[in-house]
């Protein structure tokens, strides 16, 4: 038999029982679709981590203050004018020094100048420079932030949460509320409800870095200072190995610099695990359209033992008889296989059109997923041609 022959043989016998073929080769139909969706979503997927990534974290550098080696340590290495010397260098959009203020007994938060501790909210205080509120990126509910302005004159103010407003009874700031901090004033200028980096600001009580200094001292052992530097796309590597030298040139040992981690490990951390889990779903929907045709083309043998034989009776040899049932198996494989890849391509379509994402399907796993089908096609009819090409003449002729 040619290969025309081979495949005329394979579609006459798949369209025999064409329900009993289409139910067949769903299994493989599934197995294929999942490969291609699965591989095609974690594609697309990752591409958008890479996106969210690099516009939020791989902009962002910390800094922090060690104080150096025991021999020479100092509670506060920063300079006053720290934030502006980093802001000088290419690529810092905003930077800031900040630490959390060691208030004596604990920083207890009020909304009137009266009552004891247990009337007020536990809330962390913390001082900054301009710079961390805008390199923070907030979303104001209310009111402004305080600027260079307040810092230089120590005003007493404050910039807080929209939740810690809310249980300290502030709904507006058209009065100018005043929150009292173990009993010192500050004058509430605006409510952040929302912010990109730093979610704790949320839930401090956030005051000028002069203010703090004026009435609760600098950052010492306790409450050790830190920097936060928001910079252009692509720029924060270099502004890390920067940061220390252009903050205290002679000292760079006293700070730690944390560069933002490398997107390539955080997309391969997220879909790593997702990626093997949904391939191994994949897998086992194969093998179920596999043990699908195997059974299929087992009947198949049985149903048709007359036309083996017959076929056997006028010359056929063994090895024709295996070849064609190899051939049916395999075309239904591979049918299932091409459908299976149009229902996975257009599974990932559907989903990146609903998110408003850029689809990434790789050409060759597309492309080679009717192979795929067809070799599995091929393993499940092993067993059901080798029986078939077993079967007698006179036995086959005689049922």
């Amino acid at each position: 038999m040619n290969i025309r022959d081979l495949l005329s043989e394979a579609v006459a016998g798949m369209l025999q029982r064409p329900g009993r073929s289409a139910l067949t080769a769903l299994g493989t139909v599934l197995g294929i679709a999942t490969f291609v969706a699965v591989l095609g979503l974690t594609a697309t997927a990752s591409s958008q981590i890479d996106s969210r990534f690099n516009a939020l974290t791989a902009t962002e550098v910390t800094v922090e203050d060690t104080g150096g080696d025991q021999a020479q340590y100092i509670a506060n290495s920063f300079p006053k004018d720290a934030g502006s010397r980093i802001e000088r260098l290419n690529g810092v959009e905003h930077a800031g020094v900040y630490w959390p203020v060691a208030v004596n007994g604990g920083s207890t938060v009020t909304g009137a100048p009266v009552g004891g501790a247990d009337d007020g909210e536990r809330a962390e205080i913390i001082a900054a420079d301009p710079g961390v509120l805008r390199a923070a990126e907030p979303q104001l509910a209310q009111g402004r932030l305080f600027d260079a302005f307040h810092e230089r004159r120590a005003e007493q103010v404050t910039v807080i949460g929209v939740g810690l407003a809310d249980r300290l009874g502030i709904s507006t700031l058209e009065t100018q509320p005043a929150i009292f901090v173990n009993g010192h004033p500050l004058t509430v200028i605006g409510i952040i409800e929302d912010v990109k980096r730093r979610p704790d600001l949320l839930l401090s009580v956030i005051i000028p870095r002069g203010t703090a200094q004026a009435h609760w001292g600098p950052p010492g052992r306790s409450a050790r200072a830190g920097m936060l530097i928001s910079t252009r796309l692509g720029a924060a590597p270099q502004i890390a190995a920067d940061a220390a030298l252009a903050i205290d040139p002679a000292h760079p040992d006293r700070f730690k610099v944390t560069p933002p981690p490398d997107p390539r490990a955080l997309r391969g951390s997220v879909t790593g695990d997702l990626d093997q889990l949904l391939l191994l779903l994949s897998a086992i929907c194969l093998v179920i359209g596999a043990v699908g045709i195997t059974n299929t083309t087992l009947v198949a043998v049985l149903e048709r033992t007359g036309e083996i034989g017959l076929r056997r009776a006028l010359g056929a040899r063994r090895r024709e008889i295996t070849t064609q049932f190899l051939a049916e198996s395999g075309t239904l494989g591979a049918v299932g296989g091409l459908v299976g890849s149009s229902l996975g391509t257009v599974s990932v379509l559907t989903v990146a059109l609903v998110r408003d994402w850029t689809p990434v399907i790789d050409p060759a796993i597309a492309l080679s997923a009717p192979l795929i089908g067809f070799i599995t096609g091929l393993l499940a009819g092993l067993y059901p041609a080798a029986r078939a090409s077993r079967i007698q003449p006179a036995e086959a002729l005689r049922r």
